[in-house]
């Protein structure tokens, strides 16, 4: 099999098993190509990027609970490691590791948590791994007032 990914035909064909992602559960009815070549059939998927964003948008919408590899899915296509990951959500990689590895069930919390930063990253409306970041290096003191001002530009909190 070739690691190019170009585009092809589009028409309906027989599912395809798409393993290659790392997920057992994936199909496609449509959007590859077939190559015959001599050692074999390649195999072209069109916007692979595309795919692999609304597999992800899928896992993070609609799964019911999240397996190891799919959080592994996940974390790959934010593109950070174990370590990466595991600051944002306040825990250690070895946890994030052991989730992937189906060796210990993440938590609903955490899930939820891998969720929105997933989905923050693709939405852009917020960058949740930036406030994630912030929230992790504040060093606020604590204070019993939370004190807010009206300026020209809107409301803002004091400094």
């Amino acid at each position: 099999m070739t690691n190019e990914m170009r585009y092809g035909d589009s028409e309906a064909k027989e599912p395809l098993h798409y393993t290659w992602c790392g997920l057992e559960d994936v199909y496609l009815c449509s959007g590859y190509e077939r190559i015959p070549t001599h050692e074999g059939d390649d195999i072209v998927i069109q916007d692979l990027d595309g795919l692999h964003r609304v597999i992800g948008e899928y896992l993070a919408r609609h799964k019911k609970s999240l397996s190891g590899k799919e959080v592994r899915f996940l974390r790959k296509q934010l593109d950070l490691s174990q370590s990466e990951l595991a600051v944002l959500m306040g825990t250690t990689d070895q946890a994030v590791a052991r989730w992937e590895k189906g060796k210990t069930r993440i938590s609903g919390a955490a899930e939820t948590l891998v969720r929105v930063i997933y989905l923050g990253h693709v939405s852009k409306a917020i960058d949740v791994q930036e406030v994630l970041r912030e929230l992790r290096s504040s060093d606020a003191p604590m204070s019993d007032k939370q004190i807010f001002t009206e300026t020209a530009e809107g409301w803002k909190a004091a400094a």
